[in-house]
């Protein structure tokens, strides 16, 4: 089985065998054995390459990578709110539609991930909680709190990266929410251009990430993780 530039494998085509005969004929048999033989080495081909260790190349599974290169801030503490996205990096199968919402279009188990910039402003330690919604409802289990530390001094906010993963079942055209709430309106999201000396990249305000998983799964499952090299919080 031969596979093209953009490594995909090419689906065997059925042999177009001829129609059977009144009697035995060898020519015709040794002509059907062949396009048989053929065929079903080419099968084969197909799965060893799906089988193999670097099988997954081959697969085109649903995808997909958003960000924001803007502040984001809330206006009260008793106020749920939408992490909104301006840029999609990556989409295959899954979409950003209303800012906010990230849309799936094939039923299945889906890993979602966010990383965002925190920044505190205030004199005090606070918190954050971002949890997630599906199709406009909260998912049971999903928040995470974080704790920001007081600012450094004046003009100097404290930073921290809010990283996790979950793991959930989506219909398709289900969308998923990220949502945030801080207890103090001195918390925001922030981003940050490009540097120099060193130079180095800007910092978006939110990197959210989703990748499908399975097909098929009978509950919920929620999976938290530190991206960023430890269990539980990171700060920067």
């Amino acid at each position: 089985c031969m596979t093209n530039l953009y490594q995909q494998l090419q689906t065997p085509a059925i042999p177009d065998l001829p129609n059977p005969q009144d009697r035995y004929e060898r020519l015709t048999v040794a002509q059907t054995n062949a396009a048989l033989r053929t065929y079903f080495a080419k099968v084969s081909n197909f799965l060893s390459s799906l089988a193999s260790p670097r099988g997954a190349r081959f697969l085109n599974a649903p995808y997909g990578a958003f960000q924001d290169s803007t502040d984001q801030t809330a206006g009260s503490t008793t106020t749920a709110y939408a992490v909104t996205f301006n840029t999609t990096d990556y989409s295959n199968g899954v979409t950003l539609s209303n800012s906010s919402r990230i849309n799936v279009k094939n039923y299945g188990i889906y890993n979602f991930q966010f990383s965002i910039q925190f920044k505190n402003t205030t004199n005090d330690t606070q918190d954050v909680d971002v949890w997630f919604r599906k199709n406009g409802t909260d998912i049971s289990n999903s928040n995470s709190r974080f704790s920001l530390p007081a600012r450094k001094s004046s003009g100097d906010p404290s930073h921290l990266i809010a990283a996790m993963n979950f793991y959930t079942e989506l219909n398709a055209n289900d969308y998923i929410e990220l949502m945030w709430r801080v207890s103090d309106t001195g918390v925001s999201m922030e981003q940050y251009p490009a540097g120099t000396s060193p130079t180095r990249p800007s910092v978006p305000s939110v990197i959210f990430t989703c990748q499908y998983v399975a097909p098929a799964a009978s509950t919920n499952v929620y999976v938290s993780s530190q991206t960023k090299g430890k269990i539980g919080r990171a700060h920067v």
